[in-house]
Parts: C-alpha cells; sequence; structure tokens
C-alpha cells in the first residue's frame, strides 16, 4: 500500500468519526409512515421520529372513568371536525388512566386524520419550531406532554406558556396540545407563596405574584380533566376486564380476587396500572401452570 492510499484510507476513517458528530440532515418526513411522532433532538437539531409500533389501547379498555372518558372524546371529536377545540390538561391520582386515554383517543380518531407529537419535558423550548413545521400539514395535530411538572425557573415553563397563549402570532388551527400532570399547578407550591398576600381595609384578598405565577400555565388550559383514586370495586372491576382480555374465564377472575387485593395492598394503590401489572402477572402464571399440566399429561 502506497503513501497516497495510505492517506486516502485515513482521511476517509476522519470524515466517517465527523460524519457521526454532525447534526443529521433535515429529510421529508414520511407522514404516512405512522399516525404518531416523536420529537427527537440530535446534535442540538431536533427532528421528528415515526414511532412504528403505537399502543393498541381503546377507548372501550378504559374502565370507570366515564365522565373523563366522554369530556376528552367530545373535546378530539371536534377537533378532528375542525370545530372550536380546547387544549386539555389531564390531572391526578397515579395510574389513573391519564396518558393511556390520550393514546387511546389516537386510535379511535386516526381514521378523521389524526395523529399525536410525543414530547418531552425537556425539548418543550422547541415547541415553536413543532408547531410551525405541521402548521400547514392536513392532518389534525396532538402535541403531547406526558407526567408534566416543572421546577423553578426551567425553561420549558415559559415556552409552554407561550404555546398555549402568549405569543403574537395566531395559534396553528391544527393544532392542540394535550398534557398530563400529577399537579394541578404544574409547579411546586410553599406556604411561603402565602407571605405576598394582602388584606385590604374591606377585607379583600389579593393574590400575590408568586401564586399567580404558579397558576397562570394550567389557567391557559381550556379543559381540566380530573382524576381520582378508584374504590376497591371499580379495581377489581378493571381486573375483571384485563383477565378478561387475557383469555381467562370467569371463574378464574374469582379465583384471583384474594391475590389481586394483596396485589394492590402490598403496592399502596388501587390504580388502573396496578390492576393491569397484576391481570398481566397472574394470567401469565396461570398460562404456564396449564401449558406444565399439558406437558406433563
Amino acid at each position: 500500500m502506497d503513501k497516497l492510499e495510505q492517506f486516502l484510507n485515513r482521511a476517509e476513517g476522519l470524515l466517517g468519526r465527523l460524519e457521526a458528530l454532525l447534526p443529521p440532515p433535515i429529510g421529508v418526513i414520511d407522514w404516512p409512515a405512522a399516525i404518531a411522532f416523536r420529537w427527537r433532538t440530535r446534535q442540538g437539531r431536533g427532528f421528528l421520529q415515526p414511532v412504528a409500533q403505537v399502543s393498541s389501547i381503546t377507548l372501550e379498555d378504559l374502565q370507570n372513568v366515564d365522565r373523563q372518558k366522554q369530556l376528552i372524546e367530545a373535546n378530539t371529536r371536534q377537533f378532528v371536525q375542525k370545530l372550536p377545540a380546547n387544549n386539555v390538561l389531564l390531572t391526578g391520582a397515579r395510574g389513573t388512566g391519564k396518558s393511556s386515554l390520550i393514546k387511546a383517543c389516537l386510535n379511535h380518531f386516526a381514521a378523521d386524520g389524526l395523529r399525536l407529537i410525543e414530547v418531552d419535558k425537556d425539548d418543550l423550548h422547541e415547541l415553536g419550531d413543532i408547531i410551525e413545521l405541521i402548521a400547514q400539514r392536513p392532518e389534525r395535530f396532538i402535541v403531547f406532554c406526558d407526567d408534566l411538572s416543572f421546577e423553578e425557573g426551567e425553561p420549558g415553563y415559559k415556552a409552554l406558556k407561550v404555546a398555549l397563549d402568549g405569543s403574537i402570532a395566531a395559534q396553528s388551527d391544527n393544532v392542540l396540545i394535550y398534557a398530563t400532570s400529577n399537579r394541578r399547578h404544574l409547579l411546586p407550591e410553599y406556604m411561603s407563596d402565602n407571605e405576598s398576600y394582602r388584606h385590604t381595609s374591606e377585607g379583600e384578598i389579593h393574590p400575590g405574584e408568586a401564586v399567580e405565577e404558579k397558576i397562570s400555565l394550567s389557567e391557559r388550559f381550556g379543559l381540566w380533566i380530573s382524576f381520582y383514586p378508584f374504590k376497591q370495586d371499580d379495581y377489581l372491576g378493571i381486573i375483571h376486564h384485563w383477565l378478561k382480555h387475557f383469555g381467562c374465564s370467569d371463574t378464574d377472575c374469582e379465583r384471583a380476587r384474594g391475590e389481586a387485593l394483596a396485589w394492590a395492598l402490598e403496592r399502596g394503590s388501587r390504580s388502573g396500572r396496578v390492576a393491569w401489572q397484576f391481570a398481566r402477572d397472574w394470567s401469565g402464571r396461570q398460562q404456564q401452570m396449564n401449558a406444565s399440566a399439558r406437558s406433563i399429561l
């Protein structure tokens, strides 16, 4: 190998390493390839990544949240029909179906042109770029922010406020923001916040600036949907639904009742998520036992 060939090989290797450090090229987005996308950032450049396999959960799978289901289904239907609709904030107890309800809405309305873009909290400062990217598309987009909460001074907080209702530009007609959180006001609240309250001579109370800032973001969501912990019967009803989904009989569901209550007690929660986890565990063990028994016979 002569010196020129050695030089060219080394140069090719160096260029290959440099390419790995450069931002990815801005390619044409294959919109028909998926109904859901994730906003990703690589080397300082954001891009939409199609989600190959979307959760198959349906609205019928979500039990004991009928009012919440009715509210978000109606709002989403208005949106896909190009009627006025609101940005949505889903708050409340963990594991009660907030995120699942949004995924179920996507599956329900995908044939009507609904699409979903999942954005991490750390990327919320790029919301303006995301909305600009999809503003001229014919589809209807939900920008989905899951498990949202902020600490003081985080940049995504201000960016989300502007995207909801604070920019000089009108909000795009084909975009809504759906967010879930365990905090209704999305920021931590402290007793010291109340020290800025003051009383007038007539007794009127004026909230201080710190409190106003705490609630200003959540107020920009037009629709608030609250979720609450499940009662025991509700929890068992959800388990019954999922055990039937996994092929268990009514007799199996009744046999699982005691273990289901112990499962919830160990986790300190009777949520839909805990019910789903128990149903997967119990049905899986039963199927394994049945397979072992058949192999012996």
